[in-house]
């Protein structure tokens, strides 16, 4: 008697693939972070300290934060295409068109950032672990990100990203090249609507594990149908002030 091989769908293949990127992401930034000499909260532990002051050194970073840190909050938009595969003629290179486009622009951000830590180390604003160098800047960027919460630029950017089904129907195209082009799209609301959060980094320290754990999982809350329009304005009071305290202690 033959026993044939095991089968896996490429849908499950495709999921565990991501899955594992991600769960790689933050073992990656872990390992780089113990390199940096820094505590799970991004402050030096020992005097061992990776130079972390040039693109080279930083672009790679943020390239891998982006996929710790970004990839989750995929999720809802990956299975909202799944569900128009079934409807409508959405097909599982679409579904991969989309994953690489949104991270592809993600990725871009991660060079933009990194371009801009390197500008503020050189000017001392921020120091070599990517953290404000004084309170009234530290202050001041929570205070920033917080009213962002309250603009119309962050409600357009939030509603694309907490129903991706309404993008999806208004930019439907097909295949890879769709897929793709619309990942692109949705990559770019979500940059509007999250790079705030990205920016905060600088509060606390770039390499800090703390700060991005809780980042994600905010940006997360705020992408979840029930309770992301709820958690959006909360937050910016929060940041608000946290951002006059820490400027004022």
């Amino acid at each position: 008697m033959t026993v044939s091989p095991l089968r896996f769908p490429l849908r499950s293949v495709l999921w565990v693939l991501f899955f594992v990127v991600i769960i790689a992401a933050w073992a990656v930034m872990l390992m780089m972070a113990k390199m940096s000499g820094v505590d799970v909260i991004g402050r030096p532990v020992g005097m061992n300290m990776m130079p972390m002051d040039t693109f080279g050194a930083l672009f790679p970073m943020w390239a891998i934060m982006m996929a710790a840190m970004m990839l989750p909050t995929m999720v809802p938009t990956l299975t909202t295409y799944e569900r128009l595969m079934v409807s409508a003629d959405g097909t599982r290179a679409g579904w991969i068109g989309v994953l690489l486009g949104y991270f592809a622009v993600w990725v871009a951000f991660a060079a933009l950032i990194s371009v801009a830590q390197v500008t503020l180390t050189r000017f001392a604003v921020v120091d070599a672990l990517g953290i404000a160098t004084s309170g009234l800047i530290a202050g001041g960027l929570l205070i920033v990100v917080g009213v962002f919460q309250f603009t119309r630029a962050k409600e357009v950017c939030h509603d694309v990203c907490h129903a991706p089904m309404n993008y999806f129907l208004g930019h439907w195209k097909t295949g890879f090249a769709g897929g793709l082009r619309m990942g692109l799209g949705l990559g770019a609301f979500c940059v509007g609507c999250c790079w705030g959060f990205m920016a905060l980094g600088f509060v606390g320290g770039v390499m800090s594990l703390l700060w991005m754990g809780l980042a994600t999982l905010l940006m997360i809350f705020e992408k979840l149908p029930a309770i992301g329009h709820h958690v959006i304005k909360p937050t910016g009071v929060l940041l608000i002030v946290a951002g006059l305290a820490v400027a004022i202690l």
